[in-house]
C-alpha cells in the first residue's frame, strides 16, 4: 500500500511539472494567453427590447423571422440597424419615438452593414452589384432607359409629352402610372435614387429598390436583396434561387440556363440534401455535389477565398452589344479567366474546363461577327436617312435590338453555363433568322431609296 501511494504521488508530480511546463511553453508561444479575459454579455438594451416588443404586435412576422437569425443570436436588434443620428437626411421618427432622441429609418444600406462587415462590403463596391447596377437607370447622361421607362413604356408618347431627361424623374403633374414601369420593375433589380418628403420617409415609390439603391446620405447598395431580411440566412444567399429574382427571363435567363445544365439538374435532384450552412471559405464540395451559382461566383472554394466582387471570376461581358474581355470598372478578365479555372478544378480535369472555356470563346466570335455585320448596314442606312427616328417603329432598329439583347445574350449565356437549348433554339438559331430578318429589311432600303411603309416585325420578341 505504501508503496502504491508513492507510486500515484510521482505521477501525479510528474503531471503538476508537465502542466507547469506546457502553461509556460504556451504562454511563450502566444504571450495574450491569460492576461486577457473574455466576457460575453447576453440581453438588449432597454431600447432594443422597447423596438422588439412594438415591432412584434405590429409587425410579428418581421419579427418573428429575426428571432430565428444568426443576428438574433448575435445580440444584434432592430435598434443597430435602423437608428440614424439626428442629422442624418434620413432621420425620422416613429409613433414610440416622438418626444425621444433616437431616430431612425426603414433604410437600411450597405454603409450600415459594414459596420459588422467591412470586408464583404468593400467587395462588393467594387462589383457590378453596386453602382454600375443602377447606372443605366440613375445616369440621366445616359438618358436611353429614362426614355423607355417613361417615354415609352409608361405611355408618355399618347400625350406627345417630352420627358426632361435630365433629371429622369416623371413630369410635374403627371399620373403615378408613368413612372410604373420603373418602380415595378427595372429599380426593383437595379435600383433606385430615394427620393424624400418633408419627413425624411421616401416618396415617389423610390423605395425599396434593387442591389444598386442610392440612398440620401450618399451609401450605394443593398445587401438585403441577397441576404434577404429579416432573417439574413447565408443558407438562401447560396441557392440559386436567391440570383434567379433578377437574373430570369427573355433576355438574361440564367436561372433558366442553370437548370437545364447538369449543375442544375443535381441541385433539383438532390439539392434539398446539401449543407448550406457552412462558415465562409469552408463551403466546400461534399456540402454539395455541385455548384450553385454562389460557389462559382462568389464562394471560397479550393484555394480562392470568398468574395462579394460578383465580376471577379469572369472573363467576359456578356450583357452589352459587343462581347469584350472585361477591363476597368467591369473587372480584369484574363485573371477573372484564370480565377474562374481554379473553380473548376475542384470538379474537373483540365480538358472538360478547356473545352467548355474554348466554347464560349468561339460564341463570342460568332455572336461579334453578326454583330459587326448589323452595325455595318444601320451605318449605311443612316447615311442614307432610311432609318426612322423612332427606333421602336422601326423593323430594323428593332431587329437589331432584339439580336443582342434577347437571342444574342440567350447564346452567349447559355454557351458559359453549359444549357445547350439556350446556346441553341433560343441563342444561335434565333440570331441567324433575326440577321437574315434584317438583312432583308436592309436590302428593300437601299434598292428602293425608301423606308417601307409597315414594319413587318410584328412579334413582341423573337423567344
Amino acid at each position: 500500500m505504501k508503496y502504491s501511494l508513492g507510486k500515484i504521488g510521482i505521477m501525479c508530480f510528474a503531471l503538476l511539472i508537465f502542466g507547469m511546463v506546457s502553461i509556460a511553453f504556451a504562454q511563450t508561444q502566444y504571450p495574450n494567453l491569460g492576461q486577457k479575459e473574455l466576457v460575453i454579455k447576453r440581453g438588449f438594451t432597454k431600447e432594443a427590447l422597447s423596438c422588439i416588443e412594438c415591432h412584434a404586435k405590429k409587425m410579428p412576422g418581421t419579427v418573428e423571422s429575426w428571432k430565428i437569425s444568426n443576428m438574433s443570436h448575435a445580440g444584434v436588434s432592430c435598434y443597430d440597424c435602423h437608428t440614424v443620428e439626428k442629422r442624418s437626411p434620413m432621420a425620422s421618427q416613429c409613433e414610440g419615438l416622438k418626444g425621444t432622441d433616437i431616430y431612425i429609418s426603414p433604410m437600411v444600406s450597405s454603409k450600415t452593414c459594414s459596420r459588422c462587415h467591412p470586408q464583404e462590403v468593400e467587395q462588393f463596391l467594387k462589383s457590378g452589384h453596386a453602382a454600375l447596377a443602377g447606372a443605366a437607370i440613375m445616369d440621366p447622361k445616359k438618358g436611353k432607359l429614362q426614355k423607355l421607362m417613361y417615354q415609352f413604356e409608361g405611355c408618355a408618347f399618347m400625350d406627345n409629352d417630352k420627358l426632361d431627361l435630365s433629371t429622369g424623374l416623371t413630369p410635374k403633374g403627371k399620373p403615378a402610372y408613368v413612372r410604373v414601369s420603373k418602380t415595378a420593375g427595372c429599380q426593383m433589380c437595379h435600383g433606385t435614387q430615394v427620393e424624400l418628403g418633408p419627413d425624411n420617409k421616401p416618396i415617389n415609390e423610390t423605395w425599396p429598390g434593387g442591389v444598386g439603391t442610392r440612398y440620401p446620405d450618399g451609401a450605394i447598395g443593398t445587401c438585403t436583396v441577397c441576404h434577404t431580411r429579416h432573417r439574413f440566412s447565408i443558407a438562401d444567399s447560396r441557392k440559386p434561387e436567391a440570383c434567379g429574382a433578377c437574373h430570369l427571363g427573355p433576355d438574361h435567363p440564367n436561372i433558366e440556363i442553370y437548370f437545364e445544365s447538369k449543375h442544375g439538374q443535381q441541385y433539383l435532384s438532390h439539392g434539398d440534401e446539401w449543407n448550406y450552412e457552412s462558415a465562409p471559405d469552408t463551403w466546400e464540395p461534399g456540402d454539395y455535389t455541385a455548384p450553385t451559382c454562389a460557389t462559382c461566383h462568389m464562394s471560397g472554394i479550393g484555394e480562392l477565398a470568398t468574395t462579394h466582387n460578383v465580376q471577379e471570376r469572369l472573363k467576359w461581358d456578356l450583357m452589352h452589344k459587343k462581347s469584350v474581355i472585361r477591363s476597368g470598372d467591369r473587372g480584369d478578365g484574363l485573371k477573372g479567366d484564370k480565377l474562374m479555372r481554379k473553380v473548376c478544378v475542384n470538379c474537373h480535369g483540365p480538358t472538360h474546363t478547356d473545352v467548355q472555356r474554348i466554347t464560349l470563346d468561339n460564341m463570342n466570335e460568332l455572336y461579334n461577327k453578326q454583330w459587326a455585320g448589323a452595325v455595318k448596314m444601320k451605318k449605311e442606312l443612316a447615311d442614307k436617312g432610311l432609318l426612322k427616328k423612332d427606333p421602336w417603329k422601326d423593323g430594323y432598329q428593332e431587329l437589331m435590338y432584339y439580336l443582342w439583347h434577347h437571342t444574342g445574350r440567350r447564346a452567349r449565356q447559355g454557351a458559359a453555363m453549359n444549357a445547350p437549348d439556350y446556346a441553341h433554339w433560343h441563342g444561335t438559331f434565333q440570331m441567324f433568322q433575326v440577321y437574315k430578318d434584317m438583312e432583308d429589311i436592309y436590302n428593300y432600303r437601299i434598292k428602293n431609296n425608301k423606308i417601307e411603309e409597315l414594319s413587318t416585325v410584328m412579334s413582341s420578341a423573337p423567344y
